[in-house]
């Protein structure tokens, strides 16, 4: 780790961040700073182990700004985004200057999928689309690369789980991840029989309970989850990049949570706390009219899967003091900061 950063081997963002000992901040392996000793050095994964030691971002480089993507990877998703269509080959890849098993490796890491069924479950999300809005499966089949209808309609049911016709019938889920000042986070948009319908996550990509989250809401939408684009992912991208800014205080795109009674009744009480302002658990439980019921309302906030814009993060105890956050007591506590000096 020191040889690659003392090199800047670029190679390495994301998979270590540098701490510096002497000045308390830490660094991404490609930080522009001058080189300190090895010994006033400590090498840590993520940017959560840096802030939990004490050490604060470096404004240079600022390592928790994006999603730590390494340039090759950007290179690849601005080819996708440039036409999602396009089937990119292993030698189309190689023409890139990216070997095929590496994408391999980071989109299965990364995405539970090869690169190559990342491309396909793109396609397939666009197909759906197209198909809602009435073109016939042997053109999407052909837009969307396939050689074949009768390997479309394959690959089509084994990640919807119906045939083409049936799955159109009901909605499915468009993800995409969004890169903040705090770190990636994983948005998911349910689209209806009639179209758009909402958000129904927005999470951090290091969130301990992500994997069983995105288990409840396939169950309940009974769909399968691909990646793509969609309105309104396009839409909170921009409201969050405004939020972070300092220049926007409320949301606009439409929520679709998937919640119990009791847990939609405190994530609206959640909503309606001013931004800038903080509410504590037993505040919660008297503006529903559920007094004594502090931990039920604690549960429910951990429930909650709409980070930042369903605001858990302005819910502190009782003594003033910040409590358990899903996305961690630093993002926390930057939430709150920023929304101090933002008024």
């Amino acid at each position: 780790m020191w040889r690659a950063f003392s090199g800047r081997d670029a190679s390495y963002v994301g998979v270590f961040h540098v701490c510096v000992k002497t000045t308390g901040i830490y660094c991404k392996i490609t930080c522009p700073a001058r080189l300190p000793k090895r010994e006033n050095v400590e090498f840590v994964a993520t940017p959560v182990d840096a802030e939990r030691l004490g050490y604060r971002p470096c404004k240079r480089c600022r390592p928790s700004s994006i999603d730590d993507e390494p340039d090759w990877v950007k290179r690849l998703e601005g080819e996708l985004r440039r036409d999602p269509l396009r089937r990119l080959r292993d030698e189309d890849l190689r023409r890139l200057d990216i070997e095929p098993a590496r994408a391999r490796r980071w989109y299965q890491a990364r995405h539970g999928v090869s690169f190559h069924g990342y491309q396909r479950a793109m396609r397939l999300g666009r197909a759906m689309t197209a198909l809602r809005d009435g073109e016939s499966i042997s053109s999407v089949a052909f837009d969307a690369g396939f050689e074949s209808e009768s390997g479309f309609r394959e690959a089509w049911s084994k990640l919807f789980g119906d045939p083409p016709t049936r799955a159109t019938r009901r909605g499915h889920l468009v993800a995409e991840r969004i890169s903040t000042p705090l770190g990636a986070m994983l948005a998911i948009a349910a689209t209806g029989e009639d179209g758009p319908r909402g958000i129904v996550m927005c999470e951090f990509l290091d969130r301990r309970a992500l994997e069983t989250e995105l288990d409840e809401i396939r169950k309940h939408h009974r769909a399968s989850i691909v990646p793509g684009s969609h309105e309104l992912l396009d839409q909170l991208r921009g409201e969050l990049e405004q939020y972070h800014a300092g220049v926007r205080q409320s949301f606009d795109v439409p929520l679709a949570p998937v919640a119990t009674p009791f847990e939609a009744e405190v994530w609206a009480e959640l909503r309606a706390i001013p931004y800038a302002e903080t509410r504590s658990y037993a505040d919660l439980a008297r503006a529903i009219g559920r007094v004594g019921a502090s931990r039920a309302v604690g549960r429910a906030n951990g429930r909650n899967r709409i980070a930042i814009l369903i605001p858990c993060h302005r819910v502190i105890g009782s003594d003033g003091k910040l409590t358990g956050y899903g996305g961690g007591l630093w993002r926390k506590q930057r939430l709150l900061e920023l929304e101090r000096n933002g008024q």
